[in-house]
């Protein structure tokens, strides 16, 4: 379907069909990436799907019987977020996990509110914090995580240059939650990486 043959048709949101789909909008995003299901985006960056895209997904028998199935036929990659504050840092993170050719998707927030906003939106399958910054820090986005049993799943690692003392007087490092100090040891954070990745791929 051409774009202003979209325009004219009734669209909906991610969220509309995720509810019409009875799925997360996780997988609606991860199904349109894949291009399962067509859609396109308004010029403020927000995605709309033609509902008769949805409806004749929904009306698939492959679909109705098992979308997990289906995401996992198509390999959905795996969404990696990372909170990082620092511009020069951000920039290391993208050149060197762009490099590892993971089978996930990088997303960068640079204040712990964003990230809060975000992971809300789209429940990200891995999630890199850093923990010292202005305003919500990583710390307290990590916290906040890990009240939702929703989000039970995410695998989590803070990074950051505090020392051990440091993050004891925080609380310590959360159980579950994995710690990479600062300067970053890339060839360890690709390892858990890819772990993750694997993981997430042998779930769906």
């Amino acid at each position: 379907m051409k774009k202003a043959e979209m325009l004219n048709a009734d669209v909906c949101t991610t969220q509309q069909a995720a509810q019409i789909l009875g799925v997360s909008v996780t997988t609606v995003q991860q199904l349109v990436e894949a291009g399962v299901i067509e859609a396109w985006k308004t010029k403020g960056g927000h995605r709309r799907i033609p509902m008769a895209a949805v409806q004749a997904y929904k009306s698939s028998p492959k679909s109705a019987l098992d979308v997990a199935q289906t995401v996992r036929g198509v390999h959905i990659p795996a969404v990696i977020l990372v909170i990082e504050d620092n511009k020069m840092q951000r920039a290391l993170y993208e050149k060197q996990i762009s490099s590892w050719n993971l089978p996930a998707t990088l997303t960068f927030c640079e204040t712990g509110y964003q990230a809060l906003i975000e992971i809300a939106r789209s429940k990200p399958d891995i999630l890199l914090a850093d923990i010292v910054m202005d305003g919500i820090d990583g710390y307290e986005v990590v916290r906040t995580i890990l009240t939702y049993p929703e989000l039970a799943d995410m695998n989590i690692a803070i990074v950051s240059s505090l020392s051990v003392g440091e993050l004891e007087e925080r609380g310590g490092v959360p159980p579950g939650v994995v710690f990479f100090g600062k300067p970053v040891n890339y060839d360890e954070l690709r390892g858990y990486l890819k772990a993750c990745c694997a993981q997430r791929l042998r779930t769906r």
